[in-house]
């Protein structure tokens, strides 16, 4: 609400989302580092997105779930209730090459099918124009795609560092590219990312031994 003056007397406010087509999206940022919020990061920017009825899929790559981590996680049911967000979990159960019984050769799998998908909604959302159905599949375009834990899977060898530098150069150039994960900086994306944050651990409560908690990890 205004006043006669034109000025706002009761702040920033909600409004339905509606479809909407962006203006300025088309960035690459990437999120890496040893702290905790790379993640959340990618999550909350979602959020932000999909608020001003922009269309956002997150594509999730190595959390396939451990049994210290129960299945459902608090992002899907939260993502499920949006309006325009989208996800997808291309992880393989277990962590890759820690001895708990899962096959790191599918691990490795996993990763590539997943980047091999991540090219596919670049490729289709080159075709998408204006404003897009806020349920529409992610196959028919989207403005923003979260690659979450894209770049810990290069750290581990499970991608070639070049095929994700490939992806970020054939993308579209509307298209908002969020890479996060890794401990090690992805120096290979150096000049061909716009933003570059690293979110570094100064305390964490796992090194005294604070497991994985429902609704701040999962």
């Amino acid at each position: 609400m205004s006043d006669a003056d034109g000025s706002r007397s009761d702040g920033p406010s909600a409004e339905p989302i509606e479809p909407a087509e962006p203006e300025e999206l088309g960035l690459v940022q990437v999120w890496w580092g040893d702290g905790k919020g790379k993640t959340t990061a990618a999550l909350g920017m979602g959020m932000r997105a999909v608020g001003h009825g922009y269309r956002v899929h997150l594509l999730q790559f190595m959390k396939g779930g451990t049994g210290s981590v129960e299945d459902v996680r608090g992002e899907y049911n939260a993502i499920a209730e949006l309006p325009g967000f989208s996800y997808e979990n291309a992880g393989h159960y277990g962590w890759h090459g820690f001895l708990d019984g899962s096959d790191d050769d599918e691990h490795a799998a996993r990763a590539e099918g997943a980047l091999a998908r991540a090219r596919e909604i670049a490729a289709a959302s080159a075709e998408a124009s204006g404003p897009l159905p806020l349920d529409g599949p992610a196959d028919d375009g989207v403005h923003v795609l979260l690659l979450d834990e894209v770049l810990y899977a290069a750290n581990r060898d499970l991608l070639d560092p070049e095929d994700v530098v490939a992806l970020v150069e054939d993308a579209p150039d509307d298209l908002e590219l969020v890479l996060t994960g890794g401990h090690e900086e992805p120096n290979y994306l150096r000049e061909h990312a716009d933003l570059i944050s690293e979110v570094g651990k100064r305390k964490h409560p796992i090194d005294a031994g604070q497991g994985a908690r429902k609704g701040t990890e999962f």
